[in-house]
């Protein structure tokens, strides 16, 4: 049983593209279905579908690359808030990521979304991860 899932999600895409893999299998909760989702939308992974199991429902998410060499589309992925020490932003200090090339994923009272979605809003939120 894993206590973090958001970093075994990120730890687990991140070890898929290092190995230039097309598919990477997660366990399927609530946030990592939201984040895979905003990945989706923000153009990092292709696609990502939800296989029902015999003891749990995973998530196969399909990883996107660029180019004849297979450049992964994900640069990096950096868990900012742990369950140790939690990271939270106002809507005026939410991160910009290189410039608005990358996106931090933000946990709010309104769900699950990227930081430009939450400054529209006006929203602040915990700070989940970067992604660019």
């Amino acid at each position: 049983m894993v206590n973090d899932t958001i970093s075994d999600m990120l730890t687990r895409i991140r070890n898929a593209t290092n190995a230039k893999h097309h598919l990477v299998q997660v366990p399927l909760t609530k946030m990592t279905k939201s984040i895979a989702e905003i990945l989706k939308n923000e153009g990092f992974i292709d696609d990502f579908e939800i296989i029902p199991g015999t003891v749990e429902d995973s998530l196969v998410i399909s990883l996107k690359y660029n180019g004849q060499k297979r450049k992964p589309v994900i640069t990096k992925l950096q868990r900012v808030s742990k369950p140790g020490v939690r990271v939270y932003a106002g809507s005026r200090t939410l991160p910009v990521i290189l410039n608005h090339l990358g996106i931090a994923i933000i946990s709010t009272s309104q769900g699950v979304m990227t930081d430009s979605q939450a400054r529209k809003l006006k929203i602040g939120g915990e700070v989940l991860c970067y992604v660019w």
